[in-house]
């Protein structure tokens, strides 16, 4: 079922989104060539704390996890699209990191990911995550009253499809507020006018999710959690957490200084 907000319900969304984003935009910051992944996790945790809010994702375990996940952020590089747990690792020069995170704040929930690359560029990482946030900012104009979600992952997909990528299969956004998963499914590729149709007060996050070499397909890594492309191939991740209102989408998780 999915839960229609009101605006005060939307305006305590956006101070957690809020919270997302100066966590996320911190993380970015303190990430360079030899940071370990723990400690990016550990930078989110206090822009958490410092705010009085808590993580969706520490002790998260939906049905397919073999374990809670056990950080704030999910760190996922180069060849890992989404759901990378933070380790020892240390960042190295050309890495592709993609950043998910989550905060509660009151009772409601903010999702956001951002994608980037540490130190010296590769251009086609470039080119892969620019695309993303196309693809992104399409899905996000497409998130309008009476629209539908088919609309949506219409207005991802082909961005992605148009600049060559793939596109791993079941893994797209979804409903957000007082939990960070809720209805609908907001899939990454679609057809036009079709699914749910979209009303003032629908929370939604929408996250692309790109494969470099074009192939769709993905693995579990042996850690339960992290997917990694079938080929070893870079992927990139990003999301906001939008909500459908009468003036339009609306970003809640704008990336805002730390």
């Amino acid at each position: 079922m999915v839960e229609l907000k009101t605006e005060t319900s939307i305006d305590a969304m956006h101070a957690a989104g809020q919270v997302v984003g100066r966590a996320l935009t911190a993380v970015r910051e303190a990430a360079g060539v030899g940071v370990r992944l723990l400690e990016l996790d550990e930078v989110a945790r206090e822009v958490l704390r410092e705010a009085g809010a808590s993580s969706p994702f520490l002790g998260y375990r939906p049905s397919f996890a073999p374990t809670p996940f056990p950080a704030v952020i999910c760190a996922s590089v180069n060849d890992a699209i989404v759901h990378g747990i933070p380790t020892g690792y240390r960042l190295r020069d050309g890495d592709l990191l993609s950043v998910d995170c989550g905060a509660e704040l009151d009772g409601w929930v903010g999702d956001s990911a951002i994608s980037f690359v540490v130190g010296r560029p590769r251009p086609a990482d470039l080119r892969l995550i620019d695309t993303a946030e196309r693809a992104l900012a399409a899905g996000i104009a497409a998130a309008v009253a009476g629209n539908r979600v088919g609309d949506i992952a219409h207005a991802v997909g082909s961005v992605c499809r148009a600049a060559g990528y793939g596109i791993p299969y079941g893994f797209g956004g979804h409903g957000v507020g007082r939990r960070m998963h809720e209805d609908p499914d907001v899939p990454n590729e679609g057809r036009p006018g079709r699914g749910l149709p979209l009303r003032p007060g629908m929370v939604l996050a929408i996250e692309p999710m790109l494969i470099a070499s074009g192939r769709d397909s993905y693995h579990a890594a042996p850690d339960g959690w992290t997917l990694r492309t079938s080929d070893g191939s870079r992927a990139a991740h990003v999301e906001h957490t939008v909500a459908v209102t009468e003036e339009g989408p609306r970003i809640l998780t704008a990336r805002l200084p730390a």
